[in-house]
């Protein structure tokens, strides 16, 4: 492992100044290796979607808002939030918990994505089949929008209900097509999950990337029969799951065995209502993009008019395109599934991989009714993930089930936004940050798969996570390479910034000299203050192993420091 490590002072080659090498830096990749090796690596998937853990007795109630730490608003901020700063920790402890997520659901953003693209002229037809701006527009508001809350929750359900830049062919506009699809999600994220569903069955970029786009119905002279792909993964990724559970997430038995929640027939007899969609193309031109920001519309004589069985129900014949589709998401939505299935994969992305059963049942009970009736409210979802006694309880985090890995995006963004991280031309070119090798193996919107770059259901094989029957679903794309590469990546951006992306330490140079101070506020802001105490100090001793006294040795001392702590396993699991 040793030879993949770049040199973390000049990663680039050439001399350095032997007074100004932070020495010790390459522990910082160790470090990362050794949580990588205790916890069993990666290896083919063995995922077990609708795995959950045993139950969890009932935690204690959360601490009142007028008692919140320093700590427990950054611990909050991590699952809530794009990354902590210390005017996001006085925000939080101003507001109190509920306060602080009641201004960010009003809060605006800073224009969509689309847009940035028009301003920047990609709009122009030189682009059409280009992914041109893509990665910046994307990477723009992940790192900048102040309605932080709602930057989360579009990206956990981006990794939900999946589609792929990298996937879409065959109407050019690739990067407008996924623009719009996560300025959809945005719009929707604290909306209604029914509505929502409609919204993405009818997304350009959803009939491309899934290929019912231009579906048509049965032929009887080809014997063609509509696609199915969309018709599945509706069912299995986007709503219901495979296996029927309970409303804790646990599995239906039958016969000793998980219950299906649909078969073969089931699929057949849905993929006939994703039939006869195709881009809205006003005035039969696809010259500018602006077909992929309109819903798909309906040519009529594709589309199947006879009646659609599935999941036991049965869409009437007779109805157009827009009637039958409702009709069948109405049938979808209906599933006893849908709470369970949505709640517990959202408390994943956001709080923790193994959420007890009482957990999910909680959240799935909110998910039914909001409290005025309402089914799938968002908002109300993402209230009672972030509120329940098991997400605040300031001593869950010793518990070994309870947490999650965090994903390398949430890491390099939770520098970014601890640091105010600005682009200078506003061009954010970070580009895409896939190659696991060399940068953070994953980017936004660039999924290898409709599955995500990991199951909710994935376990570690040959791991200690395997033998406490836990999932940690980050754990599919983190390897030997993915852990050197995200390192080495962090270390550059630390004290090179990406192109045109640098962050702003100077609230870091009045403490560089004190390396104990540096650390500690270190601690607070990246990893909500669980560095333990034995580790911490083995980090200020390297630190202190380096000069200090002029701003160059300053910043040296602080880039070390940073790496440090972005790479020590306590930040990268966030309990």
């Amino acid at each position: 492992m040793e030879e993949q490590l770049l040199d973390l002072d000049n990663p680039d080659g050439g001399d350095t100044d032997v007074l100004d090498k932070p020495a010790g830096l390459t522990a910082a990749a160790l470090a990362s290796a050794t949580l990588l090796s205790a916890c069993g690596g990666s290896g083919s998937n063995q995922s077990a979607d609708n795995a959950v853990t045993s139950p969890a007795a009932a935690p204690p109630a959360p601490a009142p808002a007028a008692s919140i730490s320093d700590v427990e608003a950054a611990r909050f901020l991590a699952q809530a939030s794009m990354g902590a700063n210390r005017a996001a920790i006085a925000r939080v402890q101003a507001l109190g918990y509920a306060g602080w997520l009641d201004e960010q659901f009003s809060l605006p953003g800073n224009g969509s994505r689309w847009d940035w693209l028009v301003s920047k002229g990609l709009n122009a037809s030189t682009y059409r089949n280009t992914q041109a701006g893509f990665d910046s527009t994307a990477w723009r508001k992940l790192i900048s929008s102040p309605d932080t809350l709602r930057q989360r929750v579009t990206l956990a359900l981006s990794e939900i209900i999946v589609i792929s830049v990298d996937g879409l062919i065959g109407g050019g506009w690739k990067a407008f097509a996924a623009a719009a699809y996560l300025d959809m999600l945005e719009a929707n994220c604290f909306g209604n999950y029914r509505d929502l569903l409609y919204k993405v069955s009818t997304s350009p970029a959803m009939g491309e990337y899934l290929t019912f786009r231009g579906n048509t119905r049965y032929d009887v002279l080809s014997g063609a029969y509509p696609d199915e792909n969309y018709a599945r993964e509706i069912m299995q990724l986007f709503s219901i799951g495979l296996i029927k559970l309970n409303l804790d997430a646990t599995p239906q038995m039958v016969d000793g065995k998980p219950a299906e929640t649909y078969g073969l027939d089931d699929i057949t007899g849905l993929a006939r209502i994703f039939t006869g969609w195709d881009f809205d193309l006003a005035g039969g031109k696809a010259d500018n993009p602006d077909f992929m920001r309109r819903p798909m519309t309906q040519v009529a004589i594709k589309h199947e008019t006879g009646a659609s069985t599935f999941l036991g129900k049965t869409v009437p014949a007779g109805l157009n395109g827009p009637d039958s589709l409702n009709a069948a998401l109405d049938i979808i939505y209906a599933h006893a599934n849908v709470a369970p299935f949505i709640s517990r994969q959202l408390i994943q992305r956001l709080v923790t991989s193994n959420p007890s059963p009482a957990y999910v049942a909680r959240v799935a009970t909110v998910f039914n009714n909001d409290g005025s009736g309402s089914k799938g409210n968002l908002k109300a979802v993402v209230k009672a993930i972030l509120l329940d006694d098991e997400a605040r309880i300031g001593s869950n985090p010793a518990a070994a089930a309870f947490g999650k890995l965090r994903e390398p995006m949430l890491r390099f963004l939770g520098w970014a936004r601890a640091f105010n991280a600005t682009a200078s031309s506003d061009l954010w070119n970070i580009g895409t940050t896939s190659d696991p090798a060399t940068r953070l193996g994953q980017s936004p919107l660039r999924s290898p798969s409709v599955f995500n770059y990991f199951r909710p259901g994935y376990v570690p094989p040959n791991s200690a996570i395997a033998q406490a029957n836990l999932v940690a679903p980050e754990f599919q794309i983190t390897n030997e390479s993915s852990v050197v590469g995200y390192v080495n990546y962090m270390q550059k951006a630390v004290s090179n910034g990406i192109s045109d992306v640098s962050a702003d330490y100077s609230s870091l140079m009045p403490l560089a000299d004190n390396a104990a101070a540096l650390l500690a506020e270190l601690n607070l802001v990246l990893a909500a203050g669980q560095i333990g105490s034995s580790n911490l100090q083995n980090l200020v001793n390297a630190v202190n192993s380096m000069p200090s006294g002029t701003d160059n040795r300053r910043k040296q001392r602080i880039y070390a420091a940073l790496t440090l702590v972005l790479a020590a396993p306590e930040f990268i699991v966030l309990k």
